[in-house]
This record gives structure tokens, C-alpha cells and sequence, in this order.
């Protein structure tokens, strides 16, 4: 059913993605993501923040090779390359989204 799929770059280096991880947006993004365990629409990824912005954060998630952009019928979705960052980086997105998790669940 996929209409389009950006060809996905490749996974950056440890600085990129802990960079692309380190702001609170994209964290949040990547922790639906992770818990959702499917690709999500884009609007579902986010709150408070504009389109532009939202636009902005995914933009650095897929050039840190951890997001993918797919685009079925018409409608776009962002879905986690956790296989592939696994791959690279055993352990990384687990413990991280675990700590988010414990953070948002705190909150």
C-alpha cells in the first residue's frame, strides 16, 4: 500500500543520534514511536508545536537515520528505524525510550 518511500539514510554516527535524541520533541516522537511499534502518522507524534516545526524535528530524526518518512495513500507517516539503530547501536533506543517512558509516567 505504500504510495512513496524516501530512500532512508543511512544510521549517523553515535554523536548524531544521541544529538537527534537529545531534544525533549523529538525524544517525545521517538518514545511514540517506539511504544507504538508501527509507523504513525505525523500528526500523531506531536503536541504544542507547529507543522513547521514538527516538519523541522522529523527532518533531523531522518537524517540521523533514525526515522524513515513513508507516505500510503496519500498520507504521511514516520516510522522508527529500530532494527537499523539496534543494528548499530545495540541497546541505545531501548534504554533511552525506557527512561522517557519512566520521565512520562512521572510527570
Amino acid at each position: 500500500m505504500a504510495d512513496d518511500t524516501l530512500t532512508a539514510a543511512p544510521v549517523g554516527s553515535v554523536q548524531q543520534v544521541l544529538g537527534a535524541l537529545h531534544d525533549p520533541v523529538r525524544l517525545e516522537v521517538v518514545r511514540r514511536l517506539h511504544n507504538a511499534g508501527t509507523a504513525m502518522q505525523c500528526g500523531a507524534l506531536y503536541d504544542g508545536i507547529n507543522k513547521s516545526t514538527a516538519t523541522h524535528h522529523f527532518k533531523i530524526l531522518r537524517e540521523a537515520g533514525v526515522t524513515e518518512r513513508l507516505v500510503i495513500d496519500g498520507l504521511t507517516y514516520q516510522r522508527l528505524r529500530r532494527d537499523e539503530v539496534e543494528a548499530a547501536m545495540p541497546g541505545l533506543l531501548d534504554s533511552v525510550v525506557a527512561s522517557a517512558n519512566r520521565q512520562a509516567g512521572a510527570s
